[in-house]
């Protein structure tokens, strides 16, 4: 049996914390200090291989209530990651592959765990349940809704109101993210404010099905490294994965505005202390000095105190003192020569040749410290050569034998 915390602070951190919405939350608050133990939901849809920070906020919340002794339950939507959730998209989702999800699945629990405690988590895969279900149970699922009811959303509207193309299996995603909520008997299901339609209809199925309506945690969204809307597709995103290094790096590139927002949203440092860095930004505090504190939690965070020791030390040196960093990946190459926009391709510093091309005319590209600024440009290969593409990224070429 379970011991559950019900702790009136940390029940009331978990309510407020990154929080924009609760439905039922005098109901959850009711549960929360009955005692009980809540079966807590929360899916994602592995539609890339890497989980971007923007979904820790989700992740984290789920974590708060696995403190406090509930039952967690993740869903990887291998099968609604298929179909494609169009929530928070202004065109119609792609279908993807049952491969390309299997592909994107392979690291997706590893990087679940660094922020929640696997050995605690009921983790399912939402083809066990909505592969098997028939026509005739879809049909009674749909019949709890209307198609005014989805064409009245805001994203879907907007897109009606252009003359976009809205196609019918974006109708039948809330229904199958609905019925994860049924299949796993949830008490409470987390999600983003792009979730609401689809948590509530989670609340309609598990009503349908005889059992309580769930409750809902709405959790706030975050903006990218550029102040816009967190996207992959954006590519101002911060990868939970990321590399030490790396990870430090693009934190400190984030907007002076993003630091409170990043401090509250995306750590568990006390609110208190995030209050006086708030303070200390009002009263015209440096914002880097802020900015190093956010980029050091985040890294401890993610991989420990000395590899955030380490990302610190480096970042002074590199983009501080202007040095080269105390340690460069190697990449193997043979000796001859190479235009430079296939060098940088081969050392996966661009991951195009058009993409090399823009870096190298942007003035972002040195090799052994000198600029290259034509991307026509050819180098010969040499050991020990070093290539750096703007302030982040180096590599050493060492000579295959």
């Amino acid at each position: 049996m379970k011991d559950i915390s019900t702790d009136k602070n940390k029940i009331k951190q978990l309510l407020e914390r990154s929080v924009a919405e609760i439905i039922n939350k005098d109901s959850l608050a009711k549960k929360l200090q009955s005692g009980k133990i809540l079966r807590v939901k929360l899916g994602i849809d592995p539609t890339g291989p890497r989980i971007h920070i923007g979904r820790s906020i989700t992740l984290l919340k789920l974590k708060d209530f696995q403190e406090l002794g509930h039952q967690v339950v993740f869903i990887v939507g291998d099968f609604t990651g298929q179909v494609g959730d169009t929530s928070d998209k202004n065109a119609e989702r792609p279908m993807l592959s049952a491969d390309q999800i299997k592909e994107n699945m392979v690291n997706y629990l590893e990087q679940v765990g660094q922020i929640l405690d696997l050995g605690k988590v009921e983790v399912h895969y939402n083809s066990e349940w909505l592969e098997k279900l028939s026509f005739i149970e879809i049909a009674k699922m749909a019949d709890a809704f209307s198609v005014h009811e989805f064409t009245n959303r805001d994203v879907i509207k907007r897109r009606i109101d252009a003359g976009s193309r809205v196609n019918m299996r974006e109708m039948l995603y809330p229904i199958m993210q609905g019925y994860d909520s049924v299949a796993i008997k949830a008490d409470v299901e987390i999600g983003g404010t792009d979730q609401r339609f689809n948590m509530l209809a989670g609340r309609v199925l598990t009503e349908q099905a005889k059992m309580p309506k769930q409750d809902i945690v709405m959790t706030e969204l975050i903006n990218g490294t550029d102040g816009q809307k967190m996207s992959t597709s954006k590519g101002n995103t911060i990868f939970i994965d990321a590399e030490p290094n790396e990870m430090f790096g693009v934190i400190m590139s984030i907007t002076d505005e993003m630091i409170i927002p990043y401090f509250k949203m995306l750590t568990r440092i006390p609110l208190e202390e995030v209050e006086k860095f708030e303070k200390d930004l009002v009263d015209k505090k440096n914002p880097k000095e802020i900015k190093s504190k956010l980029a050091y939690e985040m890294v401890k965070m993610y991989h420990s105190v000395k590899d955030a020791d380490q990302a610190a030390k480096e970042f002074e040196a590199v983009f501080v003192k202007k040095g080269k960093p105390e340690k460069i990946d190697e990449v193997k190459l043979e000796k001859g020569e190479l235009l430079i926009t296939e060098l940088l391709v081969k050392t996966s510093l661009a991951g195009s040749k058009s993409a090399a091309g823009r870096l190298v005319e942007q003035g972002g590209v040195r090799i052994d410290e000198a600029v290259i600024d034509e991307s026509t440009a050819k180098i010969g290969v040499h050991e020990g050569m070093v290539i750096n593409v703007g302030k982040r990224k180096w590599v050493k070429i060492k000579i295959a034998k």
